[in-house]
C-alpha cells in the first residue's frame, strides 16, 4: 500500500508541473516528499482498523435502532423470546410467560 503514496505525490507534482514540494531538506524535497507514504499508510491503517479490528459498542440506541429495521413478526419473535429469557431469570414476573404465549409468533 505504502508506494501508491509515493505515485500519488508524483502525480500530483506532475499536474502541478513542480519538482518538490518543499526545500525543507535540500537534495529529497520537502517533508511531503519524505512523507508520502506514511501518510496514505495512515489513512489505511485507520480504516483498516475501524473496519475490521475495532469492535462496536453495542449501545440501547444502538440496538433499538436495528430492532427498528426489523420486520414486525421478527420483532415480535424478538420480544417473546427475550420476555421467555427474562422471565427464567426472575428478572420479570413468571405471569408474564402467561401473556407472552397468547402472542401469535409466526
Amino acid at each position: 500500500i505504502a508506494p501508491f503514496g509515493g505515485f500519488f505525490a508524483s502525480g500530483v507534482k506532475r499536474a502541478l508541473k513542480i519538482k518538490d514540494f518543499g526545500d525543507s531538506i535540500p537534495g529529497h524535497g520537502g517533508l511531503t516528499d519524505r512523507m508520502d507514504c506514511q501518510c496514505v499508510m495512515g489513512v489505511f491503517a485507520y480504516v483498516y482498523f475501524n473496519n475490521f479490528v475495532k469492535h462496536p459498542v453495542a449501545t440501547i440506541s444502538y440496538i433499538l435502532d436495528k430492532v427498528l429495521l426489523m420486520d414486525s413478526d421478527s420483532q415480535v419473535a424478538l420480544f417473546t423470546r427475550l420476555g421467555y429469557i427474562l422471565a427464567g431469570q426472575d428478572v420479570l414476573p413468571a405471569n408474564v410467560v402467561a401473556e407472552l404465549n397468547k402472542l401469535p409468533v409466526k
